[in-house]
């Protein structure tokens, strides 16, 4: 797993492929395609290959950290 360059949201692309969303999420190649076949996940296919968009990527995250902050 590569170390993320990224800094801000800002710094993502517009669309993110698989490999970039695990570098970002900081989880395996493996672990990024399953979260995108999860329900909710915010992905679409593009000529075979999964694309994340940003935008939606980004209200996914603030989703789950309200989610999470009932624990």
């Amino acid at each position: 797993m590569k170390r993320s360059d990224y800094k801000s949201f800002d710094d993502l692309p517009l669309m993110l492929s698989v490999q970039e969303l695990s570098v970002v999420l900081g989880v395996s190649r493996t672990s990024a395609y399953e979260l995108t076949k999860g329900k909710g996940f915010p992905s679409v296919k593009v000529r075979g290959r999964i694309a994340i968009p940003k935008e939606q990527f980004i209200k996914w995250i603030a989703t789950q950290a309200e989610k999470g902050a009932g624990r």
